[in-house]
């Protein structure tokens, strides 16, 4: 009788060890889970129905970036395609590519948007294997920018395949930089995304304006010691005036920032 009792109080020592490992793992598992909802609170996420996606509510200066890609874009439908949340602020539009390619619809695009009160901004897509001096005359042919409108952007995303192309990579990215920044007199934007950022921009270039494009995170980390202006947070938006799917970012820095990265009047 003695040994019945003794094997049934380990029985039920056993079973309340086995109820607190069975409740352990269930708070890991909802820690799991809940974590992006957490990390994402300070962002306040929000769906918005006119855009087909979630906003980071926690900033107020919305815009787009679209090409040709984008076919032909009614700006009026643009600019008003704005709800009670959120109102588009701002486009950036293609202008260039390489040493020759001009985007169909840049003048188009770029007139429209500042025809509809947008900020706008125009960018290049950099090419590694090609000459830097020479995609930079090809922006500065294309592209006159006016008061209040962003700086220069170059589109680095790509990396090249060639050792030697990316041995020269950063001095080349250089190059471009500073023949568009003599020519405008303004810090051009740099686009890019994290891993380019990483291997890169980081440490090279960390006193430019930088726009990051990042689809998967919640909340941006990982860029403190660079200047972060813009984050671009989806490629799967809609809205009003253009066909398909468009790409949204969001304006991250104070807006106090805002200014630093358009073109001054001049002196």
């Amino acid at each position: 009788m003695k040994k019945k009792k003794k094997l049934s109080f380990w029985k039920k020592v056993s079973n309340q060890l086995l109820s607190l490992k069975s409740l352990y793992i269930l708070i890991v598992i909802a820690l799991i889970t809940l974590y992006p909802v957490y990390v994402s609170d300070g962002q306040k996420w929000t769906y918005v129905e006119n855009f087909g996606i979630r906003l980071p509510l926690r900033y107020t200066i919305h815009g787009i970036d679209v090409s040709h890609h984008n076919e032909n874009i009614d700006w009026f439908k643009v600019k008003h395609s704005d709800d009670d949340k959120v109102e588009i602020n701002f486009c950036f539009v293609k202008a260039t590519e390489g040493t020759d390619l001009k985007d169909q619809d840049f003048d188009y695009n770029f007139r429209g948007a500042k025809r509809e009160g947008l900020i706008r901004g125009a960018y290049h897509f950099y090419v590694p294997w090609a000459d830097p001096k020479l995609q930079a005359q090809n922006f500065i042919e294309s592209v006159r920018l006016e008061e209040g409108d962003f700086v220069p952007v170059v589109d680095f995303e790509i990396h090249g395949k060639g050792r030697k192309v990316r041995e020269n990579l950063v001095d080349n990215v250089r190059t471009f930089i500073n023949v568009i920044e003599n020519h405008y007199g303004s810090k051009p934007i740099i686009y890019t995304n994290a891993y380019i950022y990483r291997q890169y921009i980081k440490d090279n270039f960390d006193e430019y304006p930088l726009w990051i494009s990042d689809y998967d995170s919640q909340k941006l980390e990982g860029y403190e010691d660079a200047k972060l202006m813009i984050w671009q947070h989806s490629a799967e938006g809609k809205i009003d005036g253009v066909k398909g799917n468009v790409d949204f970012n969001v304006f991250v820095a104070s807006k106090s920032h805002l200014a630093d990265i358009c073109i001054k009047p001049e002196k």
